[in-house]
């Protein structure tokens, strides 16, 4: 029930005045939406027709269609339809299609595995330079001219960021930025 249905149906008790004040809606919303209840009675109804049409095709479907299948269906048999509306109404009446993919589990962790040791200790700060660096690096293939291999090193002591590009065959790119100190 919403806010608008509740000041309909206790009006002659209270007042639509006072009910709008105290649940915080609009009196111009009200009368409104008391305006359009020929409407919504009768979208109420032509969606049950629509359900009608879908739990058919659904059912010759043997349960397998979802909304862009029965869409396609009902516009074959001539019926202009939005797949939202397709969409909405089988929420609406709980129909659904059903959902053959299964995820694929891509990683699988070896149960025998020891975990890597935490070296830091989640201790990041340095006491002088030179003692902690970290670093990241990937591997990406690039298009002509060749591959290259980045790696970013970052000091903890004084916060610059290193980045090494090594391309095949033409050595190595060193350029060193300021960071940021964390």
């Amino acid at each position: 029930m919403n806010r608008f249905q509740f000041v309909h149906d206790h009006q002659d008790a209270f007042g639509v005045k006072r009910l709008c004040q105290v649940l915080g809606v609009n009196r111009s919303s009200y009368y409104k939406w008391r305006d359009r209840a020929d409407a919504r009675t009768a979208r109420q109804a032509a969606d049950r027709a629509l359900a009608e049409q879908i739990r058919a095709v659904h059912t010759e479907s043997d349960g397998a269609y979802g909304s862009p299948r029965i869409t396609a269906e009902l516009r074959a048999d001539g019926r202009k339809i939005n797949e939202k509306r397709v969409a909405r109404v089988m929420r609406t009446f709980s129909i659904q299609g059903i959902r053959l993919r299964r995820r694929v589990r891509t990683t699988i962790p070896e149960p025998s595995a020891a975990p890597v040791a935490d070296l830091f200790q989640r201790d990041f700060t340095a006491p002088a330079p030179g003692v902690k660096y970290m670093g990241s690096g990937s591997r990406r293939e690039s298009h002509p001219p060749a591959p290259t291999e980045p790696c970013v090193t970052v000091s903890r002591y004084t916060a610059l960021v290193t980045l090494i590009t090594r391309n095949f065959g033409t050595g190595a790119n060193v350029r060193t930025f300021p960071g940021i100190a964390a």
